[in-house]
């Protein structure tokens, strides 16, 4: 039976922040939110900012980053705007939009944005005050690095929040990386008094090996920052089952050797939705390779996957500039299969045009033609979960749309895919190359196996969705056995 606290005041609330990014955080609140649960509290998850462009619909309408998503699905609870008030989406080097409780508000360049964050603090307490009001436990996932002391001024993402919330910190620090020590000591050394005595003591990540080789390690952060060490977290093996949140963890991705169907995916220098492969990614007859600037399409590829884009027509632009349009053109007149994805699905069209400049200045530029469709960017943005029904395979399909534009065109008398009924997308003649808004195309298991048998690859029956509840159970049994006992019974008890 879960134990239910009522009022505000005796919710309790935990904040992870990372010694740097892509430390691991995001996981190891996934991993805490479903260890709540699986105890029989009400647990939520909060980060009050987060940049990404993979996002995802919440059940309460609007945008949030896929990552609290996820982070609710560990709750086990239906994912809200509010766990994520403030999402940033970089639509170029120095500029983002910027989506406050799950609405368009604006776009902002790096230095307005900086000037912009204390205006947003109201929306982030506003949205925490909502989420506490739902939970035993909040655990909270900070943004960066607190040591990022040049953007501490109207901070909003880590310790601007934890000491105008109250909320105790434990910082992660990632030892795959190197410098673990230094990285923990560095940033007691240099945070203000203020920020430094909300930390409560650090978790070590990613740690390869015979954890007791580290002893000394914690005995020397020990030393220099008094903290106590909560765990060392070993590499955690399931987490390859859940969605990354940056594209940089693409950068790290090799290709495996010998997988069966080869699947191409340009790394777009805006990239979006790029967990939308993670389920062929899983497929063990299946190799994904996501192709770096610089580098070829492989020539043996059957499927090549243009996935979704924050800016269609810069990242169309930089296609070129790869001599991606040449590879895939290559890979059309072999016969090769090829899939369009929300902002790729406008890139395989005749033209993009952008009149009103949504994306940037240029007003038109021509799509790479293996579509006869046109898309016009608009104003209005298009955000909505969906049930859909594959026309191609005969089968259900779920998922979500986040999009501007409108695309029309002959071939969307083809249309792959039917949305809440009405047609959606548009196929080729040959039925070799098609595009789609609906991402979470490749979740459905039925789908997914028919796709690859029509390229002639076997679909490992598994399910996708069955697999990431294992791998959140997994990973919360693992953090079970190795962070401090006393610990988590101190922050998951319903008791102050």
């Amino acid at each position: 039976m879960t134990m239910r606290i009522t009022g505000n005041d005796m919710t309790k609330s935990i904040m992870l922040q990372g010694t740097g990014s892509d430390v691991g955080k995001t996981i190891l609140v996934a991993g805490l939110c479903r260890l709540a649960a699986n105890r029989g509290l009400s647990v939520r998850p909060f980060k009050p900012q987060n940049m990404s462009n993979n996002a995802a619909v919440a059940a309460d309408g609007g945008e949030m980053g896929r990552a609290q998503w996820l982070q609710a699905l560990a709750c086990r609870v239906p994912p809200s705007v509010h766990m994520n008030p403030v999402l940033l989406k970089p639509q170029s080097e120095t500029g983002s939009q910027i989506v406050v409780q799950g609405k368009v508000t604006g776009q902002a360049r790096g230095r307005d944005y900086q000037a912009l964050k204390p205006n947003l603090m109201a929306a982030v307490m506003g949205s925490y005050e909502t989420i506490k009001a739902q939970a035993d436990l909040v655990i909270v996932e900070g943004a960066g690095s607190p040591a990022e002391i040049n953007l501490r001024a109207g901070d909003i993402a880590n310790m601007g929040f934890a000491t105008r919330a109250g909320v105790p910190v434990v910082l992660v620090g990632d030892i795959d990386r190197g410098g673990v020590i230094a990285s923990l000591v560095g940033t007691h050394a240099i945070l203000p008094e203020e920020d430094r005595r909300m930390i409560v003591g650090y978790i070590i990540n990613k740690f390869r090996g015979d954890v007791s080789l580290f002893s000394p390690g914690v005995d020397a952060i020990g030393s220099f920052t008094g903290w106590p060490c909560f765990g060392v977290v070993p590499w955690l093996k399931a987490a390859r089952l859940l969605p990354a949140e940056d594209s940089v963890a693409l950068e790290k991705l090799s290709r495996p050797e010998g997988r069966g169907l080869v699947v191409a995916v340009p790394v777009l220098s805006r990239i979006a939705n790029f967990d939308d492969l993670d389920p062929l990614m899983a497929e063990p007859n299946v190799e994904v390779v996501f192709v770096q600037p610089g580098q070829r399409f492989p020539e043996d590829a059957g499927l090549v996957v243009l996935p979704g884009s924050k800016s269609t027509i810069g990242d169309l632009i930089d296609l070129r500039a790869n001599g991606w349009d040449r590879d895939i053109e290559r890979h059309a007149r072999r016969g090769g299969r090829i899939i369009g994805l929300c902002g790729g699905y406008q890139m395989l069209g005749r033209v993009v045009r952008d009149p009103l400049g949504i994306e940037g200045t240029e007003r038109e530029v021509p799509g790479l033609g293996l579509l006869e469709v046109e898309t016009d960017m608009a104003p209005e943005k298009t955000v909505r979960n969906t049930t859909a029904h594959s026309l191609e395979f005969d089968t259900g399909l779920s998922g979500y749309e986040i999009h501007l534009g409108v695309t029309t065109g002959p071939d969307c008398d083809r249309a792959p895919v039917a949305v809440d009924g009405r047609p959606e997308g548009a196929m080729s003649a040959d039925g070799r190359v098609m595009g789609t808004y609906l991402h979470g195309l490749f979740d459905s298991d039925t789908y997914r196996a028919r796709l690859l048998s029509s390229l002639g690859a076997e679909a490992s029956g598994a399910s996708f969705r069955q697999g990431v509840e294992d791998a959140l159970d997994a990973i919360a049994m693992e953090l079970e056995r190795v962070l401090s006992r006393e610990w988590l019974d101190g922050i998951m008890s319903t008791s102050r």
